[in-house]
């Protein structure tokens, strides 16, 4: 990596540079200095594009403008605002963090990078940056943006998803920083990824930082960064039995630790492969579960839903059953109370298409 005091001086000089004359990206959050919006646009960020999270962000403001509501909000109104939003732990970790604040720290939240670190469901780029942009302390962002401009720019060829990596781009990124503006630089840098030395087509031609870049000179731009592990994805099959009589269904609350954690869903089979519903009713799983004069009515088609370490593929299967039917672990719910619930999007969506097409 060929780091000079003369590559890093430049590097912070011209991103400042670009930031004052050419970044006109714009988004709610951005210049904000309340510690608690900044929190709630960061956790709302994490594995979300900016166009989809920008609305989400404005529905939590508007709903809970300060900790304090947010945390006596009650935890399946929370559920239901961020369904759609995907990876729910950071929902769970949201309601316990507000919580906490409200109650560790009498609704003010902690001002010193060590103290903001410590609260649940925010690691060192979300604590960086709620650190640089609400009370101007010293520490730079180093999320994958920040990552791949560094790794293109110097010409780091360490696996950035390794230790050792991330140790040298950390050590980089907090030398780089303008510590007399740090929440302008970081923000600056965050912008420059999005919009600039994107993942796919960097922007070359408009880059100020081209001229001293190495990936630019050597025309290897997609080489960085280096990763040395692949994402491993298993694959489930979840057949979910939209069942029930009327205009009542059985669902259930999600508890285990698991995928879409607190939310609700229909009655489920799941299956490590792919089984046609013939085979489904002669599983054991499903003949405790169901009761045997269960009426198959419709089957939809599979729908593939994919997360970052698993594949799922869903089956919705109606099924009516007799009235005074009880299913062990389930509700019995009108359809009017469905909208009111939170489902996973997956789900919901069909909840949705259920009002048109179930009677």
């Amino acid at each position: 990596m060929l780091s000079t005091p003369k590559k890093r001086s430049f590097f912070t000089r011209e991103l400042l540079h670009w930031n004052a004359r050419f970044n006109h990206r714009d988004m709610p959050w951005k210049h904000e200095k309340d510690p608690y919006k900044i929190w709630l646009s960061e956790i709302i960020l994490q594995q979300t594009r900016v166009e989809q999270g920008r609305e989400y962000y404005n529905r939590f403001v508007h709903a809970y403008p300060t900790v304090e509501q947010l945390a006596v909000a009650k935890d399946d109104d929370v559920y239901k605002l961020w369904e759609g939003l995907g990876y729910y732990s950071r929902c769970k970790n949201l309601l316990h963090t507000a919580r906490e604040i409200v109650n560790k720290y009498a609704g003010v939240f902690p001002k010193t990078y060590e103290e903001i670190i410590q609260l649940k469901g925010i690691g060192p780029y979300t604590a960086a940056a709620i650190a640089s942009f609400a009370f101007q302390l010293p520490y730079a962002v180093l999320d994958g943006n920040v990552m791949r401009i560094l790794s293109r720019y110097f010409g780091i060829s360490t696996a950035i998803d390794s230790t050792e990596g991330k140790k040298e781009l950390a050590t980089l990124a907090n030398s780089l920083l303008d510590t007399d503006a740090p929440g302008i630089y970081n923000q600056a840098i965050m912008d420059f990824g999005a919009t600039i030395c994107k993942p796919k087509q960097p922007v070359c031609t408009n880059c100020l930082l081209a001229e001293n870049c190495t990936a630019f000179a050597n025309v290897e731009q997609q080489a960085y960064p280096v990763k040395e592990k692949k994402v491993k994805q298993s694959s489930r099959w979840m057949y979910y039995f939209i069942a029930g009589n009327k205009d009542n269904y059985f669902i259930r609350k999600r508890t285990e630790k698991d995928i879409w954690f607190q939310l609700h869903e229909f009655v489920l089979i799941e299956t490590n492969n792919k089984k046609s519903i013939a085979q489904i009713l002669k599983l054991n799983a499903y003949k405790q579960l169901m009761p045997s004069t269960a009426s198959i009515t419709n089957t939809s088609e599979v729908y593939t839903h994919k997360l970052t370490h698993q594949i799922l593929h869903i089956v919705f299967v109606e099924a009516r059953l007799q009235a005074g039917t009880k299913l062990d672990g389930y509700q019995l719910t009108a359809r009017s109370q469905l909208k009111k619930l939170a489902f996973p999007k997956i789900l919901s969506l069909y909840v949705e298409k259920m009002g048109k097409t179930i009677t």
